[in-house]
């Protein structure tokens, strides 16, 4: 198994690094880190460092030893971004959290005009801080180093130019009735960016569908089976990733 990962707001170069607060307190009173084993620090920005455990001090110190210096992991190459509509309940954390697992670059909240939830206020601040955190927390649970940007959420219009500047734009529509192409035969680019729009569980409507074509997007289909919109970005994730290679 992988060393455990913890985030620091910069990594440091080493030798020494006293590990504290919430970070420190969960590597010594959740996971019971130990002398002699080791761990990953990272900044979630693709920077991070090996380190060995020297000591851990009362509840919320983690003395590490030992560590390699500070290494960058490569930028994705294509990188995947999905636009994702609005979810029900805590439906929005189980699709940031699978996607992120997953290994998705991107997440772009979506205001889609078929979303019962709505952000709005307060209530959209807390939401939005949510799922950060949850790709954070899902980062570090799948032992990243380069977590998936959460984006501010977007309105149909600014989706569209997300779609515009993107190398593949591809919006998942499973409507038996509009034409459609298999997302697992569809041309991908080998740099760039691959934005993936997944509607809410009504569906994106057709006048979104006209903006997003409109932008350049493809209309895709992932299979047989109709998803959930919660579940369809981690599939889609997937699909890309073992295409583009970056799961082998």
């Amino acid at each position: 198994m992988t060393a455990p990962v913890f985030v620091v707001e910069q990594v440091p170069d080493g030798p020494e690094f006293v590990l504290e607060g919430p970070e420190g307190r969960h590597a010594v009173s959740v996971k019971r880190l130990r002398a002699g084993e080791e761990v990953v620090l990272t900044d979630g920005r693709g920077h991070w460092a090996e380190g060995v455990v020297g000591a851990a001090e009362g509840k919320d110190r983690l003395v590490l030893t030992g560590l390699t210096g500070v290494r960058e992991e490569a930028g994705p190459a294509p990188r995947i971004t999905v636009v994702q509509a609005l979810p029900k309940g805590d439906r929005g954390e189980v699709a940031v959290e699978t996607m992120t697992e997953t290994g998705v670059d991107g997440i772009v909240p979506w205001q889609a005009s078929r979303c019962i939830t709505q952000w709005k206020g307060e209530r959209g601040l807390k939401s939005l801080a949510k799922w950060r955190s949850t790709a954070r927390e899902a980062g570090k649970q799948s032992r990243r180093v380069r977590f998936p940007d959460v984006a501010d959420a977007m309105t149909t219009k600014q989706v569209a130019a997300l779609l515009a500047a993107a190398d593949l734009a591809a919006v998942l529509h499973e409507d038996r009735d509009h034409d459609s192409e298999p997302l697992a035969t569809v041309p991908l680019p080998e740099h760039g960016e691959i934005v993936l729009v997944v509607g809410p569980e009504g569906g994106v409507s057709p006048d979104e569908l006209a903006v997003f074509t409109g932008a350049g997007a493809r209309i895709c289909r992932l299979g047989a089976s109709v998803l959930r919109t919660s579940t369809a970005g981690t599939a889609a994730t997937a699909l890309l990733l073992g295409r583009t290679g970056r799961w082998s």
